[in-house]
């Protein structure tokens, strides 16, 4: 059985093909990450498509998929026969065929691409583990279905499962799960919860025109070398669960924020509902005076 030290920060997300930086921003922070391959495929995902920069706008790109059924989970999806690799090569090569480390950045896509498997999940797995060691980012990668838990688990309930597994001390969660994962189920595991959210002023030259923002990091890669990437891997902000949890308007990171809401929403209902009264009341007064004096 291979060693597992303790203590360790773990991030686990879903396969998602060429993403964006953020995804590598967590890889990066973190001592192991976990993809999940045992959970179910969403056509309104990002597991198997992504965005490019193509004549100053972003273009979409995906690895088409054979029919199946929609329940499957994405270790059991695999790539259409019609799927040609050439052809979204091509794209890129000339999408790209000018940014300053287009040299760098072809070998690596057909690489990528030339990756005989036809499982979704291998085929995207292979591509992550090139980026990361493109990128040189060391942390250790595994694969969810080989960690020995308990899979039928859903949601935080599997999460903290996979990080008792891993010896995890601490959980980074992409800034989108700050109304999932609530700060006194992780603290009651001993497990510290944070949340990564990428800069929303992280910038880079593309050509000549204005910056297209969240694009592939195959973009990242065609205009920076790698001590640039590097840099912009780092650019990057943990929120601790604390803050979430306590200033529920900053995210519904509270479990009483429904409360919350509830409670202010009846307020608010009830101040206008007296105010309706009582403007209501006065009208009333002041028609009744107009009707004595009229007498």
């Amino acid at each position: 059985m291979k060693y597992i030290p303790k203590n360790q920060t773990i991030a686990i997300m879903q396969p998602y093909f060429l993403p964006y930086i953020g995804y590598f921003q967590l890889i990066n922070a973190v001592d192991s990450f976990v993809i999940y391959d045992n959970i179910e495929y969403s056509k309104k995902s990002w597991v198997n498509r992504n965005r490019f920069l193509q004549n100053n706008k972003d273009c979409l790109f995906s690895l088409p998929l054979r029919k199946d059924s929609d329940f499957l989970h994405i270790d059991k999806r695999y790539l259409s026969d019609s799927f040609n690799p050439s052809k979204i090569l091509d794209s890129l090569h000339f999408a790209y065929r000018k940014a300053p480390h287009y040299n760098s950045l072809m070998p690596l896509l057909e690489s990528i691409f030339s990756y005989p498997r036809e499982n979704l999940f291998d085929f995207i797995y292979h591509s992550i583990l090139l980026i990361c060691r493109y990128l040189e980012i060391k942390s250790n990668i595994f694969i969810s279905s080989c960690i020995d838990i308990n899979h039928s688990l859903k949601s935080k309930d599997k999460v903290i499962s996979i990080c008792k597994a891993l010896n995890a001390t601490s959980y980074i969660n992409p800034i989108g799960g700050i109304g999932l994962y609530f700060n006194d189920d992780f603290k009651r595991e001993n497990i510290n919860l944070r949340f990564l959210e990428t800069n929303g002023n992280l910038i880079y030259r593309q050509f000549e025109n204005d910056f297209v923002p969240n694009l592939s990091i195959i973009d990242i890669i065609a205009f920076n070398d790698i001590a640039q990437i590097k840099q912009l891997l780092l650019q990057y902000k943990l929120i601790d669960s604390i803050k979430n949890a306590e200033n529920s308007a900053m995210g519904g990171g509270s479990r009483y924020y429904l409360i919350i809401f509830l409670y202010d929403y009846y307020r608010l209902i009830t101040l206008t509902l007296l105010f309706y009264i009582f403007y209501h009341s006065i009208n009333s007064i002041n028609l009744t005076t107009r009707t004595n004096y009229a007498r």
